[in-house]
This record gives C-alpha cells, structure tokens and sequence, in this order.
C-alpha cells in the first residue's frame, strides 16, 4: 500500500488491546490473513473511525470477522449449487442421493468471485455508501446469487423463491442449471447461468468476455462510484481496455474500480499472467498505459475491502494533486489484481478441472468424488447461528442506504429528454445533415444529460461535422479546434471500444456512426445489451435509459470506391433478427425522413435503433407530412397506376427506391398497373415471435392497406441481401411463385453506385425483367434490345445508366 503500513510487533500490540482484531486474525476455513492484508486492515479501521464512518475500531473488526463467515459460507454454497440437490445447515455430511445427477457449473471461477463480491458488500457495510458492481466474468454468477441469497439482498422473485432458509437453500441449488420452463418455454426459475435481470444490482449479463473492460469507465456519472470485476484472460485479448486513462474525466465520469481477478486460468491452459514474469509484465504495461496498479491477496475478502478501499483514496488524491495543478490528465487510474488460484477454497484449485467441475466424478454416483466434496465443504460450513449473527451485521449497515440491489446504475432512469425544434427541408442533400444538426441541438437542449459520441471512423466523411465542432474529439493533449480535454467524442479505430463507450453511458445522449461493413465488430456488444434489456422487461423491470441510433452509414451501395470488405449488410440483418421491440432497424430515404424518426428514438427507453442512412446528397422525397408518417408507420403509399391485377412494388433503402421508381416510370409508359410503397422499417411488418414484440407491430389495418391481399404479384427491391429480407418480410410475400426479392448478392468490388447495384442485379432494369417474369411477358415488353442484353449479361451495362 501507498502509506507506512505499522511492523509485525506494532500489529502484535494491537491485536493484544483490540479483542476483535484478535478474533479476526485467526482466520476461518481456508480464509488465511497475510502480513500485509493485517497491516491493511489495521490501516483502514483506524481511518474508517477518523472520518466519522464507524464508531469505534472494535466495530470494524466485528465486521470483518463477519465477512470471514460469509465468505466461507459462500464457497461452501457456490459448491453445492454445482453439485448438490440439496444442503444441510447442521454440516451433516451429504449421502449419494443427495447430489444432481449431472452437475454444472462454472466453479472455479464462481469460487474467486467469492470472496471479490463479499469484500465489496463489506466495503459498502463499513463505509456507509452503496456503490454499483459489474463482473465481466459473467459466468461465475453463482457466487453473487449465493452471497445475495445469505445477506437478504434480493429482488422479490428471488427472496420467495430462496429466501426461507434451510427450504430456500435447497430451491437455489435445485434451480442452478436446473433447465426447467414454464409452459411458454421461458426459464422457470429466477436465476442463470450468468449474471440476469434476477441478479440482484446486475447491470450486464457478462457473457461475452472483454466488453466489461471496455465499458466500466462509462458508466457511473460524477458522484457514482463503480467496483468492476474483470477477467485476467480477457485482459490478455481485449486491449481495448488499456485506452481507459485516456476516456476518464472527473468532470463527467464517476469513480471507477477495475479489479482483475487474476487466477492465472483460462478454460484449458494457464494465462501468461499465471506466470510471475507475465504478471509484472502486465504491470508494468499497465503503467505505460496510465493506470496504478495494486496488487493484493485475490483469496482473501478482507484484501479486497482494502485495496479497494486504497483506490478510491488514491484516485481522490490524484484528483486533488490535479486541482492544484501538479497533475494532468490522463489521471494514473488505480487498478487492482487480485493473486489468486482458480477454485480457491475447494479441491482442484489450480487445475484446468477447476473451471467447470473440479471432483474427478460425480458424486452421486462416485465415493470418492463423494468422500472429496465432503471433506472440502466442511471448513467452509459455518454454524446457522454464527452465520445469522454474521449477515445480521450485513443487514443492520443499510441503515440509511440503499440495498445494493438498488445501486445508482442497476435503477438508472434519466430524465426524459427535451427534443429541438426540428428543421425539415426540401432540396437535395444528405441524409446525415439531419442527425448531425439534431444531436448538436439535442445535446445543447439537455446539457444534464452527459453526451457520449463513438467514432471509430471519420466523421467529416460521414457529414457529422457539426457534431465534430461542437462536441469534439476526446484527448490528452489536443491538437487542433477538433480536440478537446473535455471532447465527448471517443474515438479509437476499434469499433468495439466505441460502442461500449454509448453502451455504457446510460445515463446520458449516446450516437454511433460507422462504416456499415465494419460496424459487424459491434454486434457482440450491441447484441449482450439488447438481450439483457428485453429479460429486464420481461422481469418486470423494464430498462430506463434513453434509446439512441447505431447509424449504419458509408453503407454498402456507396462503399463501391473501396473494395468488397467495405460491402456488407451484416448489421442491418443480424439486427433485425433480434427482437423489434428493442432494436429498431431503419432505412430513411431522405434528409426528412430520416429527421422525423430521431426524436421517437431519442425518447424511447430501453431500445436501441440502426438507422442505415446515406451519406451523400439525395433528393428530397418525403414532406415533413410524409416523413412523419412513415416515421409512425414503417412504410408509406408513394405512386399508383391503377388497372387489372397490378404489381406491387416495394422499395427499401434510398438508392434502391430511386432504381424502383425508374422502373415504375417505365412500367407506367408501357401501360402496366402498379402500387408502390416504401418500406422503411421491416419489423414492423413481420410476424411477431411474442407478444411484446406483437405492440412494436405497425396496425394490421395498416399493413393491409399498404399491402392488400389482391396484389398477388409483388417484386421487393432491399438493401439487404435478398434472403435474409424474404425471410423476415414472408407476411407481405406471402406467394413465394409470385413474389421477386432483388437486393445484395454478395457481388461487388472498386465500382460506383450503379456498378454497385448492377453487379447485383438491382437496377431499375433488374426490377424491369423481374416484373416481365411475373406478369409472364418477354423482357422486351418493358425493356429496350441493349437494356434486355445488358440485363442477360450481353451488352455493356453502361446501357442502363
């Protein structure tokens, strides 16, 4: 630690007068206290007691001891939620029948987490103040489940169902990986296999390994503190997370507490940071990047009360130092690494068996593996008594403070936005001027609300420069007017870093704008905060903060200058393959209608949108009348040509409207029917997969004036590949032998927008000879000799233009 820590002989002393800390040092199971976590201890009791947080030493040691029971209590839990059916709280030893038939569970990890979460709700016992938590290790939730279920820190789906004792205990290990549905198929239980809305001040499901390092220092606003426990493995491969000094201001971040837990495992083999030399390596890297590491005993609870502790005293100093004008930023951010062994507390600790099911059999149907379970779990039981006098003294420190099920961050709800006057327009320009006029005013209009911008491309090129003037580039040193110490724009070429940063920010205005084909990088992490949102609504919780747009621009059709790794409309498709009542996948044609759908999104709660919107100027289509409607409808009646069995056009993307409207003109010429309609938000047209995502359905009345039954013949012209579109969109193409779906094929390479739309046989002419098929008339009825050729491949597609 920083400060004179006091010698051997002094703590001697100390333990002679404090009774407590007597006790304390003894220890409890496999729960041994170093020389240096004594010193630590005695250090922070004393200070605790200074600055008026406890009333006396005495008190503070209790605590601690009681921390030492949890923690046992809780590895001896963790291990019967993999293997067990049942407990026994007398420490009877368990007999054969009493364990699962196949056991499960993330054990070793679980274990480590152990004493990590204890020490964090006994941090907050002491010092009187709630902070919020985040595990990147999703997985080892077993251990927030079991200490939550013995402190009483619950929701209320869980405290019915674990929450009475003996019985209660017996429900939790039965329902871990239990497997078992309710007649709808949802899971029957309250509880997961990683960290769920049922996970009592859970914030992020943790399931994807690395988006916890790239998100912690966005999520607390000033006044907030964050404990994140991170994994040594994805430290290892998501560098992402070393830029996190460079992010962090005191002036719109709240504290933030990385803490590795660094066991020195992987699933299969040992980290380099197993290894001494890899561990001081990743020190001294963490120094070169600006943090401050603290190393600490990772096996021991009360280590982490201190460390913990430590950090926040020496980010608070370093923010003094910077007041003064000593400092600069980037501020070093204290770190800590928690040394540990995976599995700790139970047998197989250290081995690759640790990570899932350490026994080397099942012990329902293996003595030995019988016999091993027993003799490991019983250091760790704790007496019903000792144990209800040790979470007593949990209990009795919220006493003027909130449960940590309520932290700041799991109850986030900002104030509803105040949305700018909105500036319609009707000359030709682009799309993007739209957003990037808006988000300045809307940003300017709630100055509260903390303003998160990620780039991981260049947003002059993608025409947001006035939110570049305005909000500017986040960095150290600033270079130019563009960059600024307080900038609200990260920017990193990584795209993963960036949307972590506006996912994490859910107390504020968020905006994405990538490159389409590279934004498939975010959708791990776009697709982890979707999923946890929609359990949270279906949990009755539903997510508080304000929705905001992934725009999708520099897209497919105009990427045809770069080559064919720029063309891709992964995102847009993966997107609206999850649920759309919590994404909204969205195409705006023009400047219009792309502004009328931004205050909707900016209001929304708990639902993100992907707008795929040109960058370059397009004409104006829509009126503020038109915009505003499909803003509410999802799909517009653009033109008619009325007759006997006409053809319905759809159009979707922008440059796919302006090849289907030639074709119409054309159809119109050669004297055949037509309707054609704009579709500008797919899912609200497709069939709903539940009942939620059934109210975020445009009217059936709606959709069947748009789309009436007696249009048999219906040609559809995507921005997305043609499949994936037929797929979700079967309810307005019903008749496959009499429906034609033209749009990405996969095809492309260094070409223009009509290079790019010919090479994938989406020209007004495509559409032309897919109408021809369908109304069973030769291609010649509505295409010259060289347009039909050019269509066959025959003639030089120059023709078309």
């Amino acid at each position: 630690m920083s400060q004179i820590l006091p010698s051997p002989e002094e703590l001697a002393a100390h333990a002679a007068a404090e009774p407590e800390y007597a006790r304390w040092l003894r220890g409890r199971g496999p729960l041994q206290h170093s020389v240096q976590t004594q010193a630590a201890v005695f250090r922070v009791a004393h200070q605790l007691v200074q600055y008026g947080l406890q009333p006396d030493l005495a008190s503070v040691y209790r605590l601690f001891s009681a921390l030492d029971r949890l923690t046992c209590a809780g590895l001896w839990l963790v291990a019967h939620m993999t293997y067990a059916r049942r407990v026994r709280l007398d420490g009877a030893p368990l007999q054969a029948e009493d364990f699962k038939a196949q056991p499960e569970g993330h054990t070793g990890g679980a274990l480590n987490m152990v004493p990590a979460y204890a020490g964090y709700l006994a941090l907050n016992a002491l010092s009187g103040k709630t902070r919020g938590w985040l595990m990147g290790q999703g997985h080892c939730v077993a251990a927030i489940d079991a200490l939550n279920v013995l402190t009483g820190n619950l929701h209320p789906e869980q405290a019915a169902a674990y929450g009475n004792g003996e019985a209660g205990l017996d429900r939790l290990v039965q329902d871990f990986y239990s497997y078992a549905q309710k007649p709808d198929g949802k899971v029957a239980a309250p509880l997961g296999s990683h960290v769920n809305p049922h996970t009592a001040g859970g914030i992020a499901e943790g399931g994807y390994l690395g988006f916890a390092e790239l998100m912690y220092a966005h999520m607390p606003l000033p006044g907030e503190t964050l404990v994140a426990f991170l994994s040594d493995g994805a430290a290892e491969e998501q560098r992402g997370s070393d830029w996190i000094p460079r992010w962090w201001r005191a002036e719109d971040c709240g504290t933030a507490l990385p803490v590795m837990i660094a066991n020195g495992r992987r699933i299969e083999q040992r980290t380099d940071l197993g290894t001494h030399e890899g561990l001081e390596g990743f020190k001294l890297h963490l120094q070169r990047c600006g943090f401050d590491p603290i190393s600490f005993d990772g096996r021991d609870p009360a280590a982490f009360v201190c460390a913990l502790w430590e950090m926040e005293e020496r980010l608070q100093h370093r923010l003094d130092e910077k007041e003064r004008g000593i400092l600069r930023y980037p501020l070093p951010i204290p770190y800590g690494i928690a040394e540990t062994t995976k599995g700790y507390g139970f047998y197989g600790a250290g081995s690759n068996a640790a990570h899932n099911l350490p026994l080397p059999g099942n012990p329902s149907v293996d003595a030995e593996a019988l016999d091993l379970f027993n003799q490991h779990a019983a250091p760790l039981w704790v007496e019903p008594e000792e144990l209800a006098e040790a979470c007593g003294l949990f209990l009795a420190s919220h006493s003027g403070r909130v449960l940590e099920r309520d932290n700041p961050l799991a109850v986030r709800r900002p104030i509803e936005p105040s949305i700018p006057p909105l500036h319609y327009r009707n000359d030709e320009c682009s799309p993007m001027a739209a957003l990037d006029r808006f988000y300045v005013d809307l940003c300017a209009a709630n100055p509260d609300l903390r303003a998160r911008v990620g780039n991981p491309d260049e947003l002059a090129s993608n025409r947001l420069g006035g939110v570049l003037k305005a909000l500017r580039h986040r960095v150290s040193e600033p270079e130019s007017d563009l960059e600024a110490v307080d900038g609200r724009i990260i920017t990193a070429l990584n795209e993963e870093a960036v949307v972590s940063a506006c996912l994490a920010n859910q107390g504020g205005l968020n905006l994405v704008a990538s490159y389409e084909a590279f934004c498939v990088k975010m959708l791990g992490a776009v697709r982890q905060t979707l999923i946890f949102a929609r359990q949270q609504k279906e949990a009755g919780r539903p997510a508080g903060w304000l929705g905001w747009p992934l725009v999708v621009t520099s897209h497919t059709w105009e990427n045809g200058k770069n080559q064919q790794s720029h063309q891709d409309t992964t995102f847009c498709e993966a997107l609206l393959g999850e649920m759309s009542d919590m994404v909204r996948v969205v195409f705006p044609a023009d400047h219009n209608s792309h502004l009328a759908l931004l205050p909707d999104i900016y209001r929304s709660r708990g639902q993100l949108a992907c707008v795929v919107a040109p960058k370059r100027d397009r004409p104006a289509v829509f009126n503020q009348a038109q915009a505003e409607q499909l803003a509410r409808d999802g799909a517009i009646l653009m033109d008619e040509h009325p007759g006997n069995e006409p053809l319905l056009l759809i159009a979707n993307g922008s440059y796919q409207l302006a090849e289907m409207r030639r074709a119409a003109l054309r159809l119109e010429e050669a004297g055949y029917p037509y309707r054609l309609v704009y579709l500008q938000e797919p899912g609200r047209f497709r069939a709903p997969r539940d009942n939620w995502e059934l109210q975020a359905l445009t009217d059936e009345s709606i959709a069947m004036r748009l789309f009436p039954d007696h249009y048999e013949r219906r040609v559809l012209l995507t921005h997305m590949r043609p499949e994936v579109a037929r797929g979700h969109l079967w309810p307005i193409l019903p008749d496959a032998l009499k429906t034609a779906v033209l749009g990405y094929r996969n095809q492309g390479g260094t070409l223009d927008e009509a290079g790019m739309l010919f090479a994938n046989r989406c020209s007004w002419a495509h559409v032309l000879a897919a109408c021809a098929r369908l109304l069973d008339v030769p291609r010649s009825a509505l295409l010259a000799p060289d347009e039909a050729a050019a269509v066959a491949g025959r003639e030089n597609p120059f023709v078309l233009r």
